[in-house]
């Protein structure tokens, strides 16, 4: 049997098969023994298109500070230079002083622009954030299985390890059992103690012939002392 088969059904109770992918891939990953975690972001930006280099610039650069600070100078900019024109002159170089005919269309074709590179821009973090979730939730998913099999491996070993010791407690009974018999054997008093023995010990023979008659020394011829002579 496949061991990405074995992990799903030990783990999640169901078969591969039934599976989506990324659960597929994650029991995968778990029967082999692998990381799942990689850096998506990067992946994604490895190899970019020359439209989502440029959609990305135009949304970066339209949410800057810098393009606000061009914008916010550029149009009062415009409306003095007119108005200073106007007043030495006589004449703009904007077709009409008011609304800024020329300076409408301007603002026109740039948000015209803008707006889909900033579109574009979005979908692609869109992208990102999917792929990025997605990840996470790999990554989270191998984590819980990991842990339920951990839990698993601790259980059968401490089944393992209760068996081995009810075995070596019985045993340790046993043994203590024995001794115990042993004990209580070699406590009884034997049979034909003398009189005014101990109880429990019988008379050693070394004791029995220091209890007999003393041996007596033979006399021999008395030594004579130096003055006697």
């Amino acid at each position: 049997m496949n061991p990405a088969h074995e992990a799903a059904a030990a783990l999640l109770g169901q078969g591969c098969d039934a599976l989506d992918p990324r659960t597929q891939k994650v029991a995968r990953h778990v029967a082999a023994r692998m990381h799942i975690a990689r850096e998506v972001l990067h992946e994604l930006d490895t190899h970019p298109t020359r439209g989502q280099r440029a959609a990305d610039a135009v949304a970066s650069l339209g949410g800057s500070w810098t393009f606000g600070g061009l914008f916010a100078a550029t149009m009062p900019s415009w409306v003095a230079v007119n108005a200073v024109l106007l007043l030495s002159r006589g004449d703009t170089f904007d077709l009409y002083l008011y609304p800024y005919i020329l300076l409408n269309l301007f603002l026109s074709m740039l948000a015209a622009i803008q707006a889909p590179g900033i579109l574009m821009s979005q979908n692609r973090q869109g992208e990102k954030d999917r792929a990025s979730a997605e990840h996470d939730d790999e990554v989270k998913l191998k984590a819980e299985l990991d842990i339920m099999l951990l839990h698993q491996k601790l259980d059968a070993l401490r089944q393992t390890q209760w068996r081995e010791l009810i075995a070596l407690h019985q045993v340790q009974i046993q043994f203590l059992t024995r001794l115990a018999g042993g004990r209580a054997a070699g406590a009884q008093p034997p049979e034909n103690l003398p009189a005014g023995a101990p109880a429990g010990r019988s008379p050693s023979p070394e004791s029995q012939r220091s209890k007999g008659p003393k041996a007596q020394r033979p006399k021999g011829p008395k030594a004579q002392r130096p003055s006697d002579l």
